[in-house]
């Protein structure tokens, strides 16, 4: 297949791209600075500018383009940033797919489990309704901006994705140095639920909503086993052999973070569950926490 792929070189980009040319696809990515070769095409979502010829042919797109949500401070204009990052480019890639005389097949463009907002120990399924707080309404806007690709009759999928677990991942960097000095534990209350999957299951669920999968709409990219933060860290540690008694309390949190970034990616509490992509067929490779947090973190060979 010929995919193009956004945001192909971050953290979930560039494992995704090897895995689909090892798997023999053809793949174009998009870049915003002048392209170097042929498997490079120019876009500035900015400028509202895209190769839309270079986009000729393809099977399918996968779109992973945005702001770090978590990579610094909720000021306002990062918030726009935020915002603007996502949903002005997803408008501008499913525009110029759905204008093509030959349309991709499938569009996976790529979302988050924000979307439930702050819900407790509710067990979230993709027929969960959304929640409240700013990310629920970036996610909301950012989904709705896919329609032209929709109405153009390209099959949409959003995945809803969790806590990616790497050892490269924001959350797994802020935690480790902590936990490997014995000065972590439960964050705040601790009892709120947090999300996860591995990258080497998010690779593979990306691949199989654009290979392998009918599925369209939103699809949770989660692991089947959620668990709550104090579980989490204190996992963490019995992976690395390190105690996790020490807690940091909110108000800490809130002031490292700021207030709305602790509340929204800290203390927020989301029991996501991914029962379309399980009822495709998709098998978890690390469903449950200590093998994946051993599989990241542990050494290989």
């Amino acid at each position: 297949m010929k995919i193009v792929v956004t945001g192909w070189s971050g953290l979930i980009g560039r494992p995704l791209v090897a895995a689909l040319e090892a798997e023999g696809h053809d793949v174009t990515r998009l870049v915003r600075r002048r392209p170097e070769g042929p498997d490079e095409a120019a876009w500035d979502p900015a400028a509202d500018s895209i190769d839309a010829a270079a986009l000729g042919g393809v099977d399918a797109a996968i779109h992973l383009a945005g702001a770090g949500i978590g990579d610094r401070r909720w000021t306002d204009s990062y918030k726009r940033e935020i915002h603007d990052s996502r949903v002005d480019g997803t408008k501008l890639l499913a525009t110029a797919l759905a204008g093509l005389e030959r349309k991709p097949s499938v569009m996976v463009s790529a979302s988050a489990i924000g979307w439930y907002g702050d819900r407790g120990g509710e067990i979230l399924d993709e027929t969960a309704s959304q929640g409240t707080g700013f990310l629920a309404d970036v996610v909301a806007a950012w989904e709705a901006a896919a329609e032209p690709a929709v109405a153009a009759g390209i099959r949409v999928v959003h995945p809803r994705t969790g806590i990616v677990l790497s050892r490269d991942s924001l959350t797994l960097r802020r935690l480790l140095l902590p936990v490997k000095l014995g000065v972590a534990g439960k964050m705040g209350p601790g009892d709120q639920w947090w999300s996860w999957i591995t990258l080497n299951d998010e690779v593979r669920a990306l691949i199989h909503l654009a290979v392998a999968s009918d599925l369209a709409g939103p699809v949770n990219l989660t692991a089947p086993n959620p668990v709550t933060n104090k579980e989490f860290i204190s996992t963490l540690g019995n992976v690395l052999r390190r105690p996790t008694i020490l807690p940091t309390p909110s108000f800490a949190l809130k002031a490292i973070l700021g207030t709305e970034l602790a509340e929204t990616l800290v203390l927020q509490s989301d029991r996501v569950v991914p029962a379309r992509l399980e009822a495709d067929g998709f098998e978890f490779e690390s469903p449950v926490l200590v093998d994946a947090l051993r599989s990241v973190l542990e050494p290989t060979g």
